[in-house]
């Protein structure tokens, strides 16, 4: 169907701002900033954009390196001048630029532009280092937890990942080939659904009080969830608040995966005033049938301390056939002499009869009664003859 307009009309001018700034980005920016010669209300109509992607297109007509740098820096300098408006995504690609006050200049602008989305693209050479003000965009570095799943899920070959510095997360890792996995920053729940290969897990948290609350309110087993389906497991490493945060809603009585391939735990700032804390080792230990090194370290905080229901623990509820067949090394350190370190430590050395070395560290505020406690460790039954006792005095 064939359309006619009446001579003298302008209908495009009379178009959305929305409709006209897709016709807008569909353009080089160059030839954008030329609609302004079109008609009075078209002056400034690319102003508003809120999508820039500027390149080595914008200038043209030299071969001169040095005048088409400088020429770009006019031309992205003037625009962003005249620009009106928030910026949502910007896209700097050129070979003609590295590192520059200039580049300082339009990202110092950008902070302040509600920017969301930015790509620099400069030319090789020096590294580019990023002002502060880049660090003052909240909106820049926000990534929902979907959009972090979906990323890992849609990599089915995936073998390593690593994950740092974020905030309150809540994840779902799907990936069926992953081997390697860190975690480090603060998260409230994170569910390993489909990891059959991994065989290797660091994990640091931080904790913030509305982290701590939400922990408090949970009512699932994050257990279960973290270590509930990783058969091959070989190596795990939990830093600061790990097995607090493994506590939540643990139960060692309940069904139970055995780690047949899990031969090194290292577990650190773990609270043996913390009945639940201590639950997570023992779980963790007592399925991991080929364990051969353990580290731990303690941490004695009062103040997180839940109140121990009494001190026959150990002979209680622990299995009296228990036997560690394959740990030689144990590694206790920042120990503080609390009754259940104690009857921990009695408890591997009475059922580890190839252990080679228990290296004990006491706490740095652990100044009295030092020698009362090796005393005490000397008393314990060894299972293993060739078992040695090392009593480090300081910590280098």
């Amino acid at each position: 169907m064939h359309m006619e307009f009446p001579p003298g009309e302008d209908y495009i001018s009379d178009l959305p701002q929305s409709i006209i700034e897709t016709i807008l980005t569909k353009m080089p920016l160059r030839d954008a900033v030329r609609t302004s010669i079109l008609s009075g209300k078209w002056r400034y109509k690319w102003a508003s954009l809120t999508q820039l992607e500027f390149d080595d297109k914008c200038v043209y007509g030299t071969h001169d390196r040095a005048l088409a740098e400088m020429n770009l820096v006019k031309f992205v300098s003037r625009f962003l001048f005249l620009h009106d408006g928030p910026i949502h995504r910007f896209t700097l690609s050129t070979a003609y630029l590295q590192s520059s006050p200039d580049v300082d200049q339009w990202l110092l602008f950008l902070s302040r532009k509600d920017v969301k989305e930015l790509i620099l693209e400069l030319g090789e050479g020096e590294w580019f280092r990023a002002p502060s003000c880049l660090f003052s965009c909240r909106k820049l570095v926000l990534i929902a937890p979907d959009v972090v799943e979906n990323l890992i899920s849609r990599c089915p070959l995936l073998e390593s990942l690593t994950l740092s510095y974020f905030d309150s997360l809540e994840l779902t890792i799907r990936a069926p080939n992953l081997k390697y996995l860190i975690l480090e920053g603060e998260f409230k729940d994170i569910c390993l659904e489909n990891t059959p290969m991994l065989i290797a897990i660091s994990v640091a948290m931080y904790m913030t009080d509305d982290i701590a609350e939400h922990f408090g309110q949970s009512s699932s087993c994050n257990f279960d969830k973290f270590l509930g389906g990783v058969p091959s497991l070989q190596r795990l490493i939990g830093h600061i608040y790990f097995t607090k945060y493994m506590s939540i809603g643990n139960t060692l009585g309940k069904t139970q995966m055995t780690y047949q391939q899990l031969k090194v735990i290292e577990l650190y700032q773990v609270s043996f005033e913390d009945m639940k804390e201590i639950m997570v080792v023992l779980r963790l230990i007592l399925n991991a049938p080929n364990l051969q090194e353990l580290q731990i370290s303690g941490s004695s905080n009062s103040s997180s301390a839940c109140e121990a229901p009494d001190f026959d623990f150990w002979e209680k509820e622990c299995p009296c056939d228990c036997t560690f067949e394959q740990l030689k090394i144990v590694k206790m350190t920042d120990m503080s002499g609390v009754p259940h370190e104690m009857g921990f430590i009695e408890f591997l050395l009475g059922s580890s009869p190839v252990l080679e070395i228990m290296s004990i560290t006491p706490s740095v505020y652990v100044t009295e009664g030092r020698l009362n406690l090796l005393i005490e460790l000397l008393r314990f039954r060894r299972a293993s003859a060739e078992a040695e006792i090392i009593f480090v005095q300081d910590q280098v």
